[in-house]
């Protein structure tokens, strides 16, 4: 995958929400933390969907989860809006990038240039670029 000098990744799961640049090349992506924003999971809302009873007893349903993607979401709508990014990729696994989808602005979906579905958000920077470039 492409990942554009300069361009911004976010990088999400259920529970962190890591906030990086790419200060490499486009196929040779050097991945550097901008920020760890601490996100107020508000929305509740957002796992309405999720809230079968089969999922609620198997445990596969995490409200806490879901609101957290929300959240990042909403974040990265923020900052899309205040131009605080010309392109962004967002790596999630893939429970929370359906939900973030549910969430994108239409500013936000304009600045994206690629979506990978892995849970990566406990890997090593230099990792999480080789997955990136070979993605």
């Amino acid at each position: 995958m492409k990942i554009p000098h300069k361009a911004h990744v976010a990088l999400v799961d259920g529970e962190r929400f890591l906030f990086l640049r790419n200060d490499g090349q486009i196929f040779d992506p050097k991945l550097s933390k901008v920020e760890e924003p601490d996100l107020e999971a508000t929305n509740f809302s957002a796992g309405v969907k999720h809230q079968d009873q089969g999922g609620q007893i198997s445990g596969s349903t995490d409200l806490n989860e879901l609101a957290h993607a929300a959240a990042a979401a909403e974040w990265l709508n923020a900052k899309a809006l205040a131009n605080a990014f010309d392109e962004l990729v967002v790596v999630a696994d893939p429970k929370t990038l359906g939900e973030m989808r549910r969430h994108y602005h239409k500013e936000l979906e304009k600045r994206l240039v690629g979506e990978v579905d892995k849970a990566l958000t406990h890997e090593p920077l230099e990792k999480i670029g080789e997955v990136l470039a070979n993605a």
